[in-house]
Parts: structure tokens; C-alpha cells; sequence
């Protein structure tokens, strides 16, 4: 009777391992099979917000470029002001910018299969060039008359 069962234990077990083995090789084939995923690639999360409220700015630009300056990617957050974009490893500079808030710019690390997430809280102000220089000379004469 012993013998019966001990066999019997055996078949099952032999049997639950090869089934766990065959399911593992066919999930690790459909994940080397996944489109756009690469060995490669990672991940960036870009979270939008103002500062201070932390409200989400849906409308802000979000540009992805090399080190080089070379625009890799736009994007443009949703109604909750995240905005993703799988890139390759590398080193990155994340520009955000809106009409009504001072830009913000960051340096990011991809590394293959991670994440990166950045928060940016953006300040009233304005992102542009034009605007920003003309605001600092008005402010460097109201320094120098005292105003």
C-alpha cells in the first residue's frame, strides 16, 4: 500500500515540475518575442505639476534630447500631467516647458528594462528666451535706479 502511494506522490510531483518548466520556457519566449521592448530600452515617466498646488499641467511640453542638443522625442502630458516615452540607455536632458511657467530642465540616466521618473514642479514665469532676457534687463534697471 505504501508503495502505491510513494509512486504515486512521485508521478505528481514529476508531473507539477514539468509543467512549471514548460510554462517558464514559453513565458520567457513571449517576453523575448514583445515588440518595442528591447534588451536596450528603459523607461521615462515624466511627472508634470505646478509648484506649490501640485495641480497637473496638462499643456506643457515635455522634449526628450541628446547631450547634443538633438530633440529625440515631444511629448505632451495627459490630464493628470504624466507623460511616458520608452528610450534607449543613455544619458538624456529633459526640457519641460509652458507659455505661463519658467522651464525646467533636467540630466537623466535610461538604464535597459528601468524606469526613470522625474517630478517637476514648474514656477510662474515665463519659458520664454525673449521674455526672460527682457524681464532680467528691466529688473537690472530698477536695481539701478532704485525702483
Amino acid at each position: 500500500m505504501r508503495r502505491r502511494s510513494l509512486s504515486r506522490v512521485q508521478a505528481i510531483v514529476g508531473t507539477v515540475a514539468g509543467i512549471a518548466s514548460i510554462t517558464g520556457a514559453a513565458f520567457s519566449l513571449v517576453q523575448a518575442a514583445r515588440p518595442g521592448k528591447t534588451a536596450d530600452t528603459g523607461d521615462l515617466v515624466a511627472i508634470v505639476q505646478t509648484a506649490g498646488t501640485r495641480l497637473s499641467v496638462p499643456d506643457a511640453t515635455v522634449e526628450v534630447l541628446t547631450t547634443q542638443n538633438a530633440l529625440v522625442a515631444t511629448l505632451t502630458p495627459d490630464a493628470t500631467g504624466r507623460a511616458m516615452q520608452e528610450l534607449r540607455e543613455g544619458v538624456y536632458v529633459v526640457r519641460v516647458s509652458h507659455p505661463r511657467y519658467a522651464a525646467e530642465v533636467r540630466r537623466i540616466q535610461v538604464l535597459p528594462r528601468q524606469t526613470v521618473e522625474i517630478r517637476t514642479s514648474l514656477r510662474a514665469g515665463s519659458s520664454s528666451p525673449i521674455e526672460h532676457a527682457v524681464n532680467s534687463t528691466v529688473n537690472a534697471f530698477r536695481r539701478a535706479l532704485r525702483f
